[in-house]
């Protein structure tokens, strides 16, 4: 039989949590992100997110703005790029700096739902 292989340290990762990481590409420094991935399936050994960056671009369909503030963990307002969506592996996830609010919640998932032509 199989044996699972469990995260244990980021078990309290959820979607909304704004997270450090180190994405490969050109975003390849580490940047803040946000889990996009269902609760669900926690227990994959990756994690979907957006990456987060403080370059503001003129493209409101795919970036949603985010300003900054204790409770997201941002220093600057920032745009989180719908468009760049990875999925690394647990272990290159740092740590969880903040959390997204439910009207940011919100404007990614209709982002997203646009982004990937499922609206």
């Amino acid at each position: 039989m199989g044996r699972s292989v469990r995260y244990d340290w980021l078990d309290g990762v959820k979607r909304g949590d704004v997270v450090v990481v180190a994405l490969q590409g050109e975003q390849g420094k580490p940047r803040p992100a946000l889990v996009v991935q269902s609760d669900l399936f926690s227990h994959l050994p990756a994690v979907t997110l957006l990456p987060i960056t403080s370059t503001l671009l003129d493209a409101t369909v795919f970036r949603v703005n985010i300003e900054a503030s204790p409770r997201n963990g941002l220093a600057v307002r920032s745009h989180i790029m719908v468009d760049k969506p990875q999925t690394p592996a647990r272990g290159k996830i740092g740590a969880v700096i903040g959390h997204a609010d439910d009207a940011i919640m919100l404007a990614v998932n209709r982002a997203m739902a646009v982004f990937l032509g499922l609206a």
